[in-house]
């Protein structure tokens, strides 16, 4: 008790009355010069002030003390009681993470008593020595133990002489605090499960599979389809409404919705099994939108999907969140159209666009092959017959269109300003300029990405299928992929462009070698539409003899598209893997060649064939029908159509591109994706 002393300010106010005595001393001194019997009046009373001043000090110290003392030891004892009998589990833990101290919280959760020395990582794994905290701050991460689950906050503890003087102890504890977030993840995933997702759902080909049938079964298999969509749905405890002769709307909810993804929409192939007599099987087309802010939100993201769908060919899946779109099926090939209405209608929907403006800038993808080249000289011709000035965007010239290029600068009609690069064409392109994008929809792709945030009006012409990157602001996007090229497309456009427009012999012939490249010779993708748009070329003054000329090879390209053959290896008993030597001009070339070159294999119902080529691994994919190609390569950021795809991997050798394809052909058959 002795040792304890009053400090501060409570030590002031105790030697208060004292200092005060001081004070009272200058009115003593006063008095005393005025008048001498009232000076010593006033000091009897000094004096009795004094005393009893002094004797309250004295005797008021030792209370004090006591009194202080008395609260701390109160205080202390309430806030170790609060600290045992805490809600929240608490416990002290040592520099190695054994424990030192527990309250009566934590000591439950563990079935131990309060002093328990072990280590914490025996009851929770997840907190090893290196998650323990090394300074003051916070260390916060989730743990599950026992069935419930905690969030677990951990903070470093000094306890050394923060003033300065010395202490009996010199070290460092651990707080440990276990806050239990059971209940509310249960109703967070509550809410995340019942929670609604709406969808759209349409048929592909409903008129087409109508006609394909007799006229008194056509109300069956309509009737069938509907029993099959309502009957699939229901099962699912989702609400459809059919809104149109073949579009359906549905909700349900998050927790159905996840347990059709885990059956890949098994819908899809049910429907395409229903056969009453009709010649053509009959495809859905399904849209999701989920995880926004709101439903309507979601709805659209749902319509956004399914325009996707459709333009990636139907018979697929899509679901489309904030973050990320996933495919499901696309594995047959879209069933081409007969009629050309679509064609007709955006053939003149270009033409009014090219005719509102002054200038045509047409672009393809990097490294342009022919069948971007050939599209892009068909715009030309077609702006060219409007009066209007058109360049096409080219940086490099490969050898695939070098000797096609060469009929166009050695022939004095075509301005010296027919081929620029994207340098020029950045310079030229203004408010009055419409960019015509052929052959890609990625904006990555394309020769001058540039181009498109400058330009007002944008045109897509392609037949490649849509992926999760794509030219959003388009103001006229005609993307087929049942069409075999985009060299088809143009040849269908430039039929109802103009009447009796003049396509010349070298235009004609550009368009020509377009088709007979992306068809493999007409062998692959081919369909009544394809040798309609060749005879219509042929028509024009396309040259067989002469396309095929320009398409000959050299030794050297032929001896290495031999040699990738030969190095061939049959993976799995079906695909082929090789890599094609990169010691000629154009070796994604020559390695496209040998990826179509393998199919001519019996075992062979897929070719992939790598090619290292400026700092890159080309990826050629071809198959015939038994192998959707596109979705392997969607899976390695790529894309294409059903038989022809390809993709571009990044910081890879050779050897690990191997590797990177046969485990994605292992995933992908685990999960059904590859039947």
């Amino acid at each position: 008790m002795k040792r304890v002393k009053a400090k501060g300010i409570l030590r002031f106010i105790g030697a208060l009355p004292l200092i005060l005595s001081v004070f009272l001393l200058i009115p003593l001194f006063v008095t005393f010069a005025i008048n001498k019997k009232a000076w010593a009046v006033y000091l009897g009373f000094w004096i009795l002030y004094l005393i009893a001043s002094f004797f309250i000090f004295i005797t008021s110290k030792r209370t004090i003390r006591r009194e202080l003392v008395n609260f701390a030891s109160d205080y202390g004892q309430v806030q170790k009681g609060l600290l045992k009998g805490l809600a929240i589990p608490y416990a002290l833990l040592d520099e190695d993470g054994h424990f030192v101290w527990s309250n009566a919280g934590f000591a439950a959760i563990i079935h131990k008593d309060r002093f328990y020395t072990k280590s914490i990582t025996s009851f929770f794994p997840e907190i090893t020595r290196e998650k323990l905290p090394v300074d003051s701050k916070v260390v916060s991460f989730n743990i599950t133990y026992e069935k419930r689950d905690y969030r677990v906050d951990m903070r470093m503890l000094t306890l050394s002489g923060s003033s300065g003087k010395s202490s009996e102890f010199d070290g460092s504890l651990i707080a440990v605090f276990l806050f239990d977030e059971t209940d509310i993840n249960l109703y967070m995933r509550l809410n995340h499960e019942q929670s609604l997702v709406t969808g759209l759902i349409y048929i592909d080909n409903y008129d087409d599979a109508l006609e394909s049938v007799e006229d008194v079964r056509r109300s069956m298999l309509t009737a069938l389809i509907d029993r099959q969509i309502n009957k699939y749905l229901k099962d699912y405890d989702a609400i459809v409404k059919k809104v149109e002769k073949d579009k359906y709307f549905t909700i349900m909810k998050r927790v159905d919705f996840e347990k059709m993804k885990e059956n890949r929409f098994s819908i899809l192939d049910t429907v395409k099994n229903i056969s009453i007599g009709n010649q053509m099987s009959v495809t859905l087309s399904i849209g999701f939108g989920l995880d926004t802010d709101s439903y309507l939100q979601d709805s659209e993201y749902s319509r956004n999907a399914i325009d996707l769908a459709l333009g990636r060919g139907g018979d697929q899946a899509v679901i489309k969140t904030p973050e990320q779109i996933t495919y499901f099926g696309g594995k047959s090939q879209q069933v081409e159209k007969t009629t050309r209405v679509k064609a007709r209608v955006k053939a003149h929907a270009l033409r009014e666009i090219i005719e509102s403006k002054d200038r045509v800038l047409v672009m393809g993808h990097q490294n342009t092959d022919i069948d971007a080249f050939g599209a892009a000289v068909g715009i030309f011709r077609a702006a060219d017959s409007l009066g209007k000035k058109c360049s096409i965007v080219i940086n490099e010239v490969s050898n695939a269109i070098k000797p096609f290029m060469e009929a166009f600068t050695e022939d004095r009609e075509y301005s010296s300003e027919m081929i620029i690069t994207s340098n020029e064409a950045i310079q030229v392109c203004d408010d009055n300029t419409a960019v015509v994008v052929v052959d890609t929809n990625k904006p990555g792709y394309t020769e001058c990405p540039e181009l498109l945030d400058i330009a007002k009006t944008i045109v897509v012409l392609d037949h490649h299928r849509m992926g999760t990157e794509r030219i959003s602001n388009a103001t006229l996007s005609y993307i087929e992929s049942y069409a075999s090229s985009a060299c088809e497309m143009v040849s269908e456009i430039l039929q109802y462009f103009a009447d009796g427009i003049k396509i010349k012999n070298v235009e004609a012939d550009c368009l020509y070698a377009g088709i007979m490249i992306d068809t493999n010779n007409f062998m692959t993708k081919t369909g009544v539409r394809t040798f309609e748009a060749a005879a219509f070329l042929r028509r024009n003054g396309a040259d067989v003899t002469r396309v095929r000329k320009l398409f000959r090879n050299d030794l050297a390209e032929f001896k290495a598209r031999a040699e990738a053959v030969q190095n061939s290896e049959l993976y799995r008993g079906e695909f082929a893997i090789s890599v094609c030597p990169n010691n000629v001009e154009n070796p994604t070339i020559t390695g496209a060649q040998a990826a179509n070159e393998l199919l001519n294999i019996n075992e062979v119902k897929a070719a992939f064939i790598l090619t290292e080529y400026e700092g890159k691994i080309f990826v050629s994919a071809r198959s015939l029908d038994e192998i959707n190609v596109q979705i392997i390569m969607e899976r390695l950021g790529g894309g294409g159509h059903l038989n022809i795809a390809g993709a571009q991997l990044e910081g890879k050798t050779v050897d690990e591109a191997r590797e990177i394809i046969k485990e994605t052909l292992d995933q992908m058959e685990a999960e059904g994706e590859i039947q």
